[in-house]
């Protein structure tokens, strides 16, 4: 039995290690494209899973990566603990202050860019139930809430880092996008939990109704007295603590108890960090406090994270799980959709043609958010691998066609706002000199 322990634990510390390193590669490659990692950690994932490396050399990729065993279980747990942390630091990213200084134009984009791709979502799975298979059978109603939820997500850590270097972020165009990012994930993480919770066994009306009372009571309990709770928390917590390593040692109690707390109400674990994430999100102000975030970040980010986006594209074999025509209906449908929405939305609120369509194609990126929705919809059996691989895909292609479309649309305004920055900054140091 020992020397079982110790080849699984060679073998363990093998497959992080390469894990990690293709993560951080592909990572660095996209970023030299100008793309987010994550979307280079995704295809380090398919090219180290049965997609490529499988099927050139399926002894070897058997052997680092056997299909089941104590590795599997031991890998899957630290998959599952870094989901966790990733969504504890999108949690943080939240920043709900903003929206009470912005009008018509954040309501109306936000409503817009959930409620069109929603719609249509919803309506694909009922209007063209053939495509999907075996899931669609089992629970139609529950496949076609989910679908529209993952068409109606938008990736806030994505859509931030792209409008960063586009120079947007301080600007009108960055503002309503990234606000009503937080607002459509906000809401459509809350309606997936609540298709979670139909699943658990047993479920009733009654209990669901009982578990639905109980997420929007949490909800609101976080947008309300949780965000002043956690401001305090922060304040108080600095005092006994040495940060940041006392911090993160506390965040992590935090986000393991929170995880517990949400299965505990019958909603996924990642509900629980996220809701966390936004509260302690205003409590992270002075110079101690933004030091302890960016360790915490910069860890779930540079470890937890590659790992995880690794492991998605390493649990699916994107040849012979490609649907060609779910893939181009789902994508279709979901850039129309948010386009559409966004786009519509930032107009009635008074932008311009070019500004509006460059907001509905900023939220149109799904990214991140979207690939754990689709990871945990099939952890759960609402979708099969099929569907997963059409919205991965979905996730992928919509991130990378962001950027450049924003781009072209407002095609010198990254430029004159970084020429804006710098000169701000070169007037502020002759001042101090």
């Amino acid at each position: 039995m020992e020397s079982v322990n110790r080849y699984d634990m060679i073998l363990f510390c093998l497959q992080l290690g390469v894990m990690l390193s293709t993560a951080l590669g592909c990572g660095r490659i996209m970023q030299r494209f100008h793309q987010p990692r994550v979307l280079g950690e995704l295809i380090g994932g398919i090219l180290l899973g049965p997609t490529l490396f499988g099927a050139l050399a399926p002894g070897l990729h058997g052997g680092l990566f056997p299909p089941a065993g104590s590795t599997v279980v031991l890998r899957e747990g630290v998959i599952r603990i870094g989901m966790l942390f990733f969504m504890f630091v999108a949690g943080l990213e939240v920043q709900l202050t903003q929206a009470r200084r912005l009008g018509p134009s954040i309501a109306l984009t936000s409503g817009f860019a959930i409620a069109v791709p929603f719609a249509l979502g919803y309506g694909m799975v009922l209007l063209f139930p053939g495509l999907w298979g075996a899931p669609v059978l089992a629970h139609r109603q529950i496949l076609a809430l989910c679908i529209a939820t993952a068409l109606s997500i938008s990736a806030l850590p994505v859509i931030g880092r792209i409008l960063m270097d586009l120079g947007l972020m301080n600007r009108e165009v960055g503002l309503v996008v990234m606000t009503a990012a937080t607002i459509n994930d906000l809401l459509s993480w809350s309606v997936f939990a609540l298709v979670l919770g139909t699943l658990v066994p047993g479920a009733s009306w009654i209990s669901v109704a009982v578990r639905v009372g109980t997420v929007v009571c949490v909800v609101l309990f976080v947008l309300g007295p949780g965000r002043w709770l956690g401001a305090s928390l922060m304040r108080r917590m600095h005092a006994p603590l040495l940060w940041p390593s006392g911090f993160v040692g506390i965040i992590a109690v935090m986000v393991l108890v929170s995880a517990a707390c949400a299965e505990g109400i019958g909603v996924h674990a990642v509900f629980g960090p996220f809701l966390v994430g936004m509260a302690l999100g205003r409590g992270l102000q002075g110079e101690a406090q933004q030091r302890a975030h960016e360790v915490i970040s910069q860890f779930a980010l540079s470890f937890f994270a590659p790992l995880y986006f690794v492991s998605v594209g390493l649990n699916a074999n994107f040849a012979a799980d490609c649907d060609l025509v779910l893939v181009v209906l789902v994508l279709l449908v979901a850039c129309v959709g948010k386009v559409l929405g966004g786009g519509l939305g930032a107009r009635l609120g008074g932008m311009t043609g070019r500004e509006a369509l460059a907001v509905g194609f900023g939220l149109n990126a799904r990214g991140a958010m979207d690939m754990i929705l689709a990871s945990v919809a099939l952890e759960y059996g609402i979708i099969d691998r099929r569907i997963f691989v059409a919205l991965i895909i979905m996730a992928l292609v919509t991130s990378m066609i962001s950027g450049p479309a924003m781009q072209m649309l407002l095609p010198n305004r990254g430029q004159e706002r970084q020429s804006e920055t710098n000169a701000a900054l070169l007037q502020s140091e002759r001042e101090r000199c």
